[in-house]
């Protein structure tokens, strides 16, 4: 921490309410209100899907404030990784680094399934080549590559090219919501809440039913407000991206004031474009005929506008394309310190000559997303990421009160307000949507974390800067430490 107060490495302090919600719009919106609405609408919820990203949007102020706090209190841009690895040590960073591996790799490849399914709306293609039933999906290979390929040459999107993409994301937002109420029948809103049905009858195992049924008894059921609840759980992906605003608190110019604005009035904004969309997509077409692989495209196929679809599919394909290039370089970022910090090779963090990025890692991670999002159906990748997030934050939200009992003397140019009720809310609310989610997913969570910690054991643990013995070349490590893999080495 100590490089990081030094003038040559803080950042200016230049960014104002209104920079934070614009930013956290832009990173926001993505593949979630694109594609799952129309997973979990004719699944879980039915119409009452907009209460779903209400009860998600809740969940996600609460725990960005605690973020926010998290974020300010280490003066270093990074992520989770970063400052929990200096405020509560090496075994919570790991936990939390590890889950943000499954969290933004994963996010990367059900972004490129969702661009792949609206690429093949646009133009046509066989089923075979992209969407959904694409075994491999080239469509999601093809993006991923681009995105690898950008990432390796350290090419960032000008802010003026990255403006017009964020622009047309919310401008097909916007024209699904004006053209579509034209097109809405009231009749399709009926019944908003379906009523319960057992799993049994719906054809869906035990491994397919949320885990909190299970844990209170309750007979395994779809719709009613348990399929509300569980599809909030996996709407909660939807709004992945606000944590990334909480990360720039050391550049705001008045955090206390400007930072729960920010994180708050953009995920208002995103919460009321979500609501208004679902409402508009299955007041078109009901709800049990959503379960597409381009909602959005589709209900305006259904209503004979095929021209609207096509402009939505171009439109989602420009705005989910930064978002995979973000995820894919946030991923890079989390095992490039992690690299860095010996709990991986460290000559995994060797970064390029010429373009001064961590090719070898963004190489790495380039393969693997595109392995995954070739071969494993997006619902079950959404799932994975859902969860991977939730527990992020629950880790953090009981992070914010364990550091103001043992580490009070730490500036905090932002602190959540009515700690510690709003911190435990926050964390009870993360874990209610866990529980939420289906048994399968719990399992391949808990394989996930058990190789993670037996990966820690056998390797990290032996091998991190923090153990006493360790030879740490620390004249090697500085041709990291300053090193940003979204910039190049050494630029401020």
């Amino acid at each position: 921490m100590a490089e990081t107060i030094e003038p040559e490495h803080r950042l200016k302090k230049n960014l104002s309410t209104l920079d934070l919600i614009i930013f956290g719009v832009a990173v926001i919106i993505g593949t979630g209100i694109f594609v799952l609405t129309g997973r979990q609408a004719p699944v879980n919820a039915g119409p009452a899907i907009v209460i779903s990203f209400v009860v998600a949007g809740i969940v996600c102020g609460l725990a960005a404030l605690c973020y926010a706090e998290f974020a300010s209190t280490v003066p270093v841009a990074g992520s989770a990784y970063t400052y929990s690895y200096a405020t509560l040590g090496e075994i919570v960073a790991w936990i939390i680094g590890w889950d943000l591996v499954l969290e933004l790799g994963l996010g990367a490849a059900v972004v490129a399934r969702g661009w792949s399914a609206y690429l093949a709306n646009l133009l046509s293609l066989p089923a075979w080549v992209a969407g959904e039933k694409a075994i491999p999906d080239f469509g999601a290979i093809f993006i991923v590559a681009v995105c690898t390929f950008l990432g390796v040459l350290g090419t960032k999107l000008s802010s003026r090219v990255s403006g017009v993409l964020v622009a047309i994301k919310v401008a097909v937002v916007l024209l699904v919501i004006v053209v579509g109420a034209f097109f809405i029948k009231f009749a399709n809103y009926k019944p908003f809440i379906p009523p319960a049905e057992p799993t049994a009858q719906t054809g869906a195992s035990v491994w397919h039913t949320p885990l909190s049924q299970l844990l209170l008894g309750i007979e395994p059921v779809h719709f009613g407000i348990p399929g509300i609840l569980a599809a909030a759980a996996i709407v909660f992906f939807a709004y992945i991206g606000f944590d990334i605003v909480a990360t720039t608190a050391e550049e705001v110019r008045n955090p206390q004031r400007d930072m729960p604005r920010g994180i708050i009035g953009s995920l208002v904004i995103c919460t009321l474009l979500y609501v208004l969309v679902s409402l508009v997509i299955t007041g078109m077409v009901h709800y049990t005929q959503l379960a597409v692989d381009a909602p959005l495209a589709h209900a305006f196929d259904v209503v004979g506008q095929p021209w609207v679809a096509k402009l939505i599919s171009l439109g989602a394909i420009c705005g989910i394309t930064t978002v995979v290039l973000v995820l894919l370089l946030g991923q890079v970022r989390v095992l490039f310190a992690m690299s860095r910090d010996g709990l991986l090779p460290i000559g995994m963090a060797k970064v390029h000559r010429t373009y001064g990025t961590p090719y070898l890692i963004t190489i790495g991670v380039g393969v693997v997303i595109a392995l995954l999002a070739a071969f494993i159906p997006l619902e079950k990748l959404s799932e994975l990421v859902s969860i991977g997030t939730l527990f992020a934050f629950f880790v953090v939200a009981l992070g914010v009160i364990v550091l103001r009992k043992t580490r009070p003397d730490l500036p905090r140019p932002f602190r959540v307000p009515w700690v510690p009720v709003l911190p435990i809310l926050a964390a009870l609310a993360s874990l209610w949507l866990m529980l939420n989610l289906p048994v399968d997913t719990w399992v391949r969570f808990a394989v996930w974390m058990l190789l993670g910690f037996i990966i820690y054991f056998i390797y990290s643990y032996h091998h991190s800067r923090e153990r006493p013995g360790i030879r740490y070349d620390r004249e090697h490590a500085k041709t990291y430490e300053g090193t940003d893999p979204y910039k190049g080495p050494n630029v401020e």
